[in-house]
């Protein structure tokens, strides 16, 4: 078994990853290029989350989706290229919303710089995303064009919050299905379009990209809680000091409200408290990893997991399918 990419695919077949190996390394190169600019401080900013590395996880699965028809058709590098500069400019854009301070092991474009510097390196990105989307066809470009839709809108009902009488559950599972299960799911139907690939694989990959999105999600939502900034490259607790719902504190919050101990209530106010005291902050964090909500929030990462993995069960019986399905538990027991 190898480990393929930085996020780490289990590939057996020594073919399949040696195509995925050259598939990754040109979207790196991709990557740069698309990042440079004619003015230095821009490429500089812009390289800066590029070159901090990352999980690649959206290149990764354009890649493999890909193996399921013409691997090396020309639309596929620059797809997933398109789809990790999308991703790379809504983390700009979302380190500005929650004052995030460390990204990827480094300082945050808007600690690094400032805020306004930020938004516009996201904004750059954006557009040399659009500039080669446009080269992959209309298709291409309505699918971009609705992800992107989707992705917006779901960081919009985040910030709206769920409607009276709304399960706050079921709220957060279509946030974040929005915010990163449209993209990673463009991931897979991307690959395997720009393939070639049969209409019912492209279906099929699409789906298994929503729900394994929707799962690592999930699982950035234990990390916020449970992981380690040594180990994740991001300051625990920053979801949970801007009162961004999370699926362990939305589970601390269910428990608590349905008859739960006078323990469990006391957590929920100090996690729904100020927590701009490190101190305060750091109490919550244990408060909330010694909790029964954490392993709830795990046990739901890992069915959101399984669900994705049933996409891939009418899929023809090739390599990539196995590291396809490997991902699933990649993203729950990953600790980045």
């Amino acid at each position: 078994m190898t480990v393929v990419g930085p996020f780490g695919a289990s590939v057996r077949d020594k073919a399949l990853e040696a195509d995925v190996q050259a598939g990754l390394a040109a979207v790196e190169e991709g990557l740069i290029e698309a990042t440079e600019s004619d003015v230095p401080f821009i490429t500089k900013a812009a390289q800066h989350l590029v070159r901090a590395g990352g999980k690649r996880f959206r290149p990764l699965l354009v890649v493999l989706s890909a193996q399921f028809a013409n691997a090396n058709a020309p639309g596929v590098v620059p797809a997933a290229v398109v789809v990790e500069l999308t991703h790379l400019a809504t983390l700009y854009h979302d380190d500005v919303m929650d004052e995030a301070e460390v990204r990827r092991g480094v300082p945050s474009a808007n600690t690094r710089w400032d805020n306004s510097v930020a938004v516009l390196t996201g904004d750059f990105l954006f557009s040399r995303a659009s500039g080669i989307v446009a080269g992959l066809g209309p298709e291409a470009v309505r699918i971009q064009a609705e992800a992107f839709e989707r992705l917006v809108t779901g960081q919009i009902q985040e910030t709206a919050g769920p409607r009276p009488g709304e399960d706050p559950i079921d709220h957060h599972l279509r946030v974040i299905a929005g915010k990163t299960g449209s993209l990673i799911a463009v991931s897979g139907r991307f690959g395997a379009l720009m393939s070639g690939a049969d209409p019912r694989i492209v279906a099929d990959l699409t789906e298994f990209g929503e729900r394994v999105g929707v799962a690592f999600q999930l699982a950035d939502d234990v990390l916020d809680i449970a992981g380690e900034a040594r180990e994740s490259g991001k300051t625990p607790g920053t979801d949970l000091r801007e009162g961004i719902p999370t699926l362990p504190v939305l589970r601390l919050r269910e428990s608590a409200l349905a008859g739960g101990s006078a323990e469990d209530r006391r957590l929920l106010e100090l996690v729904e408290g100020d927590l701009t005291d490190d101190g305060r902050l750091a109490e919550a964090l244990t408060g909330l990893r010694a909790h029964p909500a954490l392993v709830r929030a795990r046990e739901d990462t890992r069915r959101q997991a399984e669900l994705a993995r049933e996409s891939l069960a009418n899929l023809p019986d090739v390599p990539a399918r196995g590291a396809l399905a490997s991902l699933c538990d990649a993203v729950v027991d990953r600790t980045s």
